[in-house]
């Protein structure tokens, strides 16, 4: 797969309804502890990365119209090697190593993004794709499909 349009894509899509979520979490935060123009720029943002979201995951809908096995096999290839990383996790300060994994952690315990969010992701593309009702697959699509459509389960 390498650096295939598909796997990038697939991450752009996953990537920018995370963002979605983590900056209307973040708004609804701000807002409860009386932050209201902070909850209005976070919300702000939040729908910018919903439009993004719109318009990759509309991509990958052709993709997967035109190329269903290659499509099927970069969406397991990204999950199950390339993972779904945030752009933050290249955050440096000048001092702290684990910025992005402290980060990672407060976010988690605030539920601005959570674990649950990312498998509750992966779990909305595998429905929106219609990965499990893809028909026709061959050797690798059938497997690559059978992996992406059970990960949700086992993550969980």
């Amino acid at each position: 797969m390498g650096n295939s349009p598909y796997l990038l894509y697939i991450y752009t899509s996953f990537q920018e309804r995370a963002t979605c979520i983590s900056h209307g979490n973040t708004a609804r935060l701000a807002k409860h502890h009386g932050e209201n123009s902070l909850a209005q720029i976070c919300g702000t943002i939040a729908s910018e990365e919903k439009r993004h979201e719109t318009a990759y995951t509309k991509i990958v809908e052709e993709l997967f119209k035109i190329d269903p096995d290659g499509t099927v096999s970069a969406f397991a290839d990204r999950m199950r090697k390339k993972k779904i990383t945030m752009p933050g996790v290249f955050m440096y300060d000048g001092n702290d190593d684990n910025l992005f994994q402290n980060y990672a952690a407060v976010a988690q315990r605030l539920t601005v993004y959570t674990v649950k969010d990312y498998v509750d992701i992966l779990e909305y593309f595998v429905e929106r794709w219609n990965v499990e009702k893809l028909t026709g697959l061959y050797g690798e699509g059938r497997r690559a499909q059978d992996y992406v459509c059970g990960l949700g389960q086992r993550l969980r």
